[in-house]
């Protein structure tokens, strides 16, 4: 691959222009038809309604057709318009080049399409400039958001977030949305460790700046679906699949250098809370409680397939040992947020330890049930169960929580947070770029 390390020229008017604030980037290929409309329209937008400089940056990635005669013509036509020429295809590598070499402090993009309403720009940007974000989003996931697009389209994105959910914990809504922008800053020091360069590109950088402590802004978007989108739903779900599976094995040998990035780019730690309320109880009830759930239902799927062949007790103990060998795998990663082979032996063994208690407990209401009625209904041996289950479930809790648990040591706790000019760079006001005022 190639790409001109300067943008291509444009009419000489614009070396005087003051430093862009934000660096709008356009990736496209073989847009000739809506390439113009989209920038003129664009350009309209930010002149009327964005307070600061701006630039708009066509990345043209190895177009066969008009496109980049297309993007010099606007160049020469309008002001703050330059144009990034690679010769080889892929979103991820487009947006890679032109926000390595731009100088403006905060970074966008979006599709060319311009599905997303361009009244959503300036919040997506705004807490960037001001320094309260580090990467900003539009969602189109939120309840406040407006979308307009087909059934297939609407089940594909929300499953595939889902899947994202599940298999990388992330806590963002909605990492498809070509509608996104980023801290130069931060850009900096995420792109050497993003690898793809297609479509996952979005989503591999919002995996690691989360993991890396930075926080993420969204912002609920009105979109409206382009029906002659040209994107290979198959080919970019294969794709998808392989970035997530990449990804994970990463992220679960310790291969990524986030805690490096943490120290670089997180935030400094809040004041320590009150004692009497453990770190991250609440979110970790909450996702016990899913992983519970999800357990549960294993449980009672399992008992129910193999109590006809092995009778009741046997079934409730194998349901219990797969089902609690998943759990404490689930709620380590999820819950506890333990990732990587260290002591995974001993958590689970505390987990079998949880286990034989819950058997206990399920065993024995089983007994107490079979004792009052030798042939007691389905239904209500499966009430008994799910009591005793969730009495079990409780107790595992406590102790899992209590064996996985790592406390700060006392000196992180009482540690005050660092001064934020000093933790939190603002938008580079000492690097070439005027001070900015919060747009927040």
């Amino acid at each position: 691959m190639t790409a001109s390390t300067e943008p291509r020229p444009t009419v000489d008017a614009r070396v005087a222009a003051p430093p862009a604030v934000l660096d709008v980037v356009i990736p496209v290929y073989n847009e000739e038809a809506d390439l113009g409309p989209c920038v003129r329209r664009l350009h309209a937008h930010l002149t009327a309604h964005f307070p600061y400089p701006f630039r708009i940056t066509v990345a043209d990635n190895a177009s066969t057709d008009g496109t980049l005669a297309v993007a010099d013509a606007l160049a020469a036509e309008l002001p703050q318009v330059t144009v990034r020429h690679l010769d080889a295809k892929g979103r991820g590598r487009a947006l890679r080049a032109a926000w390595s070499a731009s100088d403006a402090p905060v970074l966008a993009y979006m599709d060319v399409d311009l599905s997303t309403d361009l009244a959503a720009l300036l919040p997506l940007v705004a807490p960037l400039i001001s320094g309260h974000s580090d990467l900003a989003i539009g969602t189109r996931l939120a309840r406040t958001s407006r979308v307009v697009r087909g059934a297939k389209r609407e089940v594909i994105s929300r499953g595939y977030n889902l899947l994202l959910r599940g298999t990388l914990a992330v806590s963002f809504s909605d990492a498809q949305c070509g509608f996104k922008a980023i801290r130069a800053d931060v850009a900096a020091g995420l792109l050497p460790l993003v690898r793809d360069t297609g479509w996952f590109f979005d989503t591999e950088l919002l995996v690691l700046a989360q993991r890396a402590g930075l926080r993420i802004h969204e912002v609920p978007v009105d979109w409206v679906d382009d029906p002659d989108s040209r994107v290979d739903i198959v080919a970019t779900a294969l794709a998808d699949l392989r970035g997530i599976g990449r990804l994970g094995r990463a992220l679960l040998t310790g291969s990524l250098p986030l805690a490096e990035l943490r120290a670089q780019l997180g935030r400094a730690p809040l004041a320590a809370p009150s004692a009497r309320v453990p770190v991250g109880l609440p979110r970790q009830l909450v996702r016990f409680a899913a992983v519970g759930v999800a357990s549960t239902l294993a449980y009672l799927v399992l008992f129910v397939a193999t109590r006809g062949a092995l009778g009741p007790q046997w079934a409730n103990l194998t349901a219990l040992l797969v089902t609690a060998v998943a759990n404490t795998a689930a709620n380590r990663r999820l819950t506890f947020g333990i990732s990587g082979g260290r002591h995974a032996g001993r958590h689970h063994v505390q987990g079998l330890l949880a286990f034989g208690l819950g058997l206990a407990l399920t065993s024995g209401s089983l007994a107490a049930l079979h004792a009052v009625t030798a042939v007691p209904p389905r239904a209500v041996e499966l009430t008994v169960l799910v009591a005793a289950n969730l009495a079990a479930t409780a107790l595992r809790f406590v102790l899992l929580r209590a064996a996985m648990h790592h406390r700060r040591p006392p000196s992180a706790q009482r540690a005050a947070p660092a001064a934020p000019a000093a933790a939190r760079p603002q938008a580079r006001g000492d690097a070439g770029h005027p001070p900015v005022r919060d747009a927040a």
